[in-house]
């Protein structure tokens, strides 16, 4: 039977949904490239919170999200942007699931990088700035875990030019136990970026975090690069020094990225590899082989969905992921702490909605089917 979907006019339009799903079984993890899944959390639907109000988390559900993912041989960036880091997730909250998501993948054998930022300082001088970045470091490393060192709102606010970028990260990389992920997250994810590396150039920005890079690449294991500009990935990529890593965070180009050319290509840390996770594994599987046009003929139609998910107001394509992820069954609710659920519209979830059942992501298209028409009826579009 079809759904009626709402357009974003006001009227509706028949959609017949998909009856079978691809057949992904869970698999090793790729070996020609290093694959993230940035993962999203699991609110706890039952507690009493309000926007404000620290996260609460449903703990069994957002773990076992990271087994999923882990089983089908991705490996998991913990606590990032795309769990609401800024968006809802406290400090306390993301130092707790840092903890229990490292414990998990040493239970599991699952490969785990975590973020590492200020998120518990609102503002702070330089100073306060690296002491923040410090103690989180330390759940980090403590926890196991490999650190990803994210942008930090409080270092664009304080930050003065290049050289105080400079000097914060050098104090941190020297600091660090282990290689570390860079992580470069451009202002269409976070408009309190802007400007970061001292300059809102992005070429001269690239050459200060060239700059940072080159003065301890020892300690650099990769980049994490989300700027949605492939063409700047590709040369940035090909100045990094020999040993260190482009993750492409560019949810818009992943494929080609991924895919790269005769210079060089891209490993993965992606936002849109929580809903597609199988799927891009199973797609890098196939490139292990040195199917090229295997694997983009698994990815590249994802690029719609990925598009639309990541589309302007860019920082609100958490309300899409976590949608998807119900619909898929891996929570029983569409709920996000903050109440970040209500930040992206009707026909912008309807839309996601098809996109999804189109590519056949749901493993039981009849219950995501069942919740989509739970939603409709909610808003007021009859069935």
């Amino acid at each position: 039977m079809s759904l009626l979907l709402p357009r974003p006019d006001g009227t509706t339009r028949a959609y017949e949904p998909r009856a079978t799903p691809l057949s992904l079984p869970p698999g090793p993890p790729p070996t020609s490239r290093t694959v993230f899944s940035a993962a999203h959390v699991v609110a706890d639907p039952y507690a009493d919170t309000s926007p404000g109000s620290p996260a609460a988390i449903d703990w069994d559900a957002t773990l076992a999200f990271r087994r999923h993912l882990w089983a089908h041989g991705l490996g998991v960036a913990e606590a990032m942007d795309t769990a609401q880091r800024g968006m809802g997730l406290d400090w306390p909250a993301a130092a707790e699931l840092i903890r229990r998501s490292a414990a998990e993948s040493k239970a599991v054998g699952g490969h785990i990088a975590c973020g590492v930022g200020t998120d518990q300082l609102a503002d702070g001088s330089l100073a306060e700035v690296r002491a923040a970045y410090e103690e989180q470091l330390a759940v980090v490393e403590e926890a196991g875990a490999q650190p990803i060192l994210m942008a930090s709102r409080a270092l664009a606010a304080a930050a003065r030019g290049p050289e105080d970028y400079l000097s914060t990260y050098a104090d941190l990389l020297r600091q660090a136990a282990e290689p570390v992920i860079l992580h470069w997250l451009g202002p269409m994810f976070d408009p309190a970026l802007d400007g970061y590396w001292g300059s809102a150039d992005l070429d001269t920005a690239t050459e200060t975090f060239l700059e940072v890079i080159a003065a301890h690449p020892d300690k650099v294991d990769g980049i994490k690069v989300s700027l949605l500009d492939a063409r700047r990935e590709v040369e940035l990529r090909r100045r990094l020094p020999a040993g260190v890593r482009c993750y492409t965070g560019d949810d818009f180009n992943y494929p080609e990225l991924i895919a790269g050319d005769q210079l060089g290509f891209s490993h993965a840390l992606l936002g849109i590899f929580d809903p597609l996770g199988p799927l891009a594994a199973e797609a890098v599987r196939v490139l292990d082989k040195g199917d090229t046009d295997g694997f983009r003929a698994l990815l590249d139609p994802t690029v719609e969905l990925s598009r639309h998910l990541f589309r302007a107001p860019t920082r609100f394509y958490k309300t899409g992921v976590v949608f998807l992820a119900w619909l898929s069954g891996h929570q029983s609710h569409f709920t996000m702490v903050g109440g970040l659920q209500s930040a992206r519209s009707l026909p912008h979830l309807a839309r996601a909605y098809e996109l999804a059942d189109g590519l056949g992501l749901f493993p039981d298209p009849g219950l995501a089917e069942t919740r989509m028409k739970s939603l409709l009826n909610v808003y007021g579009v009859p069935q």
